[in-house]
């Protein structure tokens, strides 16, 4: 690929991955501030309760190939039909799975309503399989923009049938409709969106180049969600279910910024560092451009929504939801580091070593099995500080072998994102003022909000930071992003 010709893409894949993340953000945003205020916390617990499940089945189905398929450079189409067929296939074996082990499920949390719960939630696994493909392929040719489509007509459709049946009383009922009609509205539009039609040919010289690429990546992501979800799986077992409930509406909260930003430089930044994984040079540049420009964002953003939780939590949610402030305030800072941590180990993968990529997670396990073990019986305040020191650890963890392999690692990593810790601090003084002295919650959220934001951005533009100069350029000038 020209280096004129990476730019040009390169920018595409930027924008159209934001527009993507951040209208399905809003959407989920909205939808969620809607259910939540119609849906009692015990609820999402429910919800809660059955995430780990369906999470470890989606892994399984999807196994890394398709990622796997995006990081090779040779493809044909028999390798995308065979990994349709094993998508299918699988993810028929795990809803079987699923459909008779449900009344175990229910019986270990004591939930009857767990049962038809499981069993029909559990459909999502086939809705979403008949379109990985299809997304897969969007994503080599970075056509960001049809997956932003299908992504957002998902966002709607279920949205809508989600708060229509929550305004018609079916209770947490309407989270298993929002979930089942998003996946179906998605998949759907995916096919529309994407040329290619599967064959139903299976080849295993071809599966087996995939999985053992795929194989490493499969474990990695058992492994990450049975972490992200055991949290779930003890608070369900030995606290309430509204407390799980506000466990996870406190970590949606934190996630719509975080996740969001870490998943547009995800998306976007795979495929282009896949294409000049060769280019030593090239791809250190976009890789250190990427963790500062995700600095520049999610530091101060996640800053903002710790100081002003209070009236976040109260306007958009009610006061049903007001125990979730201290929990959100301490989670949203330990998602400051997940988008960079998220391109250290994106890294590793572009440049087809998905074996680092599981050592690397591997080697975090200690340390996160020590934190369960002190935080689980203090509560969930506990738990919430213990995912910000893990959160720390897993930062330098991550950046170390990468640093190893191309001289940038955390201490390296920091220094340039310490102009943006300074204007943060900065901007967390005035902010803290008005929090502290003004009593009216919707004047403390509009007036923090604005003089936070406009106080960092003068202090960025005052100390020359130059992802903002960037980021001019990108959106108002439409030049190139990379240099």
């Amino acid at each position: 690929m020209q280096n004129s010709s990476l730019k040009s893409t390169a920018t595409k894949g930027i924008v159209w991955s934001a527009v993507d993340k951040f209208a399905v953000q809003l959407g989920q945003f909205v939808v969620g501030i809607v259910l939540a205020r119609v849906l009692l916390p015990e609820d999402f617990g429910l919800i809660g309760m059955l995430a780990i499940f369906i999470a470890i089945s989606q892994t399984f189905i999807e196994s890394g190939l398709g990622t796997g398929l995006i990081q090779r450079q040779a493809r044909s189409d028999v390798d995308f039909s065979t990994l349709f067929v094993f998508n299918l296939l699988v993810s028929g074996f795990f809803y079987l799975v699923l459909f008779f082990s449900a009344p175990f499920i229910s019986a270990f949390f004591e939930q009857p309503r767990l049962t038809d719960l499981t069993r029909i939630l559990g459909l999502s696994l086939f809705l979403n399989a008949f379109a990985i493909v299809q997304r897969t392929k969007l994503a080599i040719l970075i056509d960001f923009k049809s997956i932003a489509k299908s992504n957002v007509i998902g966002t709607i459709a279920g949205g809508l049938c989600g708060i229509i049946a929550a305004i018609n009383g079916f209770g947490v009922w309407s989270l298993v409709i929002q979930m089942l009609m998003s996946s179906l509205a998605s998949s759907i539009s995916l096919w529309f969106l994407s040329n290619w039609r599967p064959s139903i040919t299976f080849s295993k010289k071809s599966f087996k180049s995939l999985f053992g690429y795929g194989s490493n990546l499969l474990i990695v992501g058992l492994y990450a969600q049975l972490l992200n979800n055991v949290y779930n799986i003890c608070l369900g077992k030995f606290y309430s279910t509204a407390s799980l409930g506000y466990y996870t509406r406190a970590k949606s909260l934190a996630d719509t910024s975080a996740g969001t930003i870490g998943s547009i430089l995800q998306q976007a930044t795979f495929p282009i560092l896949t294409s000049v994984q060769h280019d030593k040079e090239k791809l250190v540049s976009i890789y250190s451009r990427m963790i500062r420009m995700s600095a520049f964002f999610i530091i101060p953003i996640m800053t903002l929504i710790a100081l002003l939780a209070k009236p976040i939590v109260i306007l958009l949610l009610t006061d049903k939801w007001i125990s979730i402030i201290p929990l959100l305030q301490w989670i949203v800072f330990s998602r400051v580091f997940l988008p960079i941590s998220t391109i250290n180990l994106n890294l590793l993968n572009a440049v087809g070593r998905s074996d680092l990529y599981l050592k690397v997670d591997l080697s975090k396990l200690p340390v996160t099995v020590l934190v369960m073990i002190i935080t689980i019986p203090l509560g969930v305040k506990a738990i919430v500080i213990g995912h910000v020191v893990t959160s720390v650890l897993f930062f330098v963890i991550n950046a170390y072998i990468p640093g190893k392999i191309y001289g940038y690692g955390p201490l390296h990593q920091l220094k340039d994102m310490l102009p943006v810790f300074v204007a943060t601090i900065v901007m967390a003084i005035p902010v803290f003022v008005i929090s502290y002295f003004i009593d009216n919650l919707v004047f403390e959220l509009f007036l923090g909000g604005i003089l936070g934001l406009l106080t960092y951005l003068f202090l960025c533009w005052l100390i020359k930071v130059d992802e903002l100069n960037e980021i001019w350029e990108v959106l108002f000038k439409l030049k190139t992003y990379y240099k």
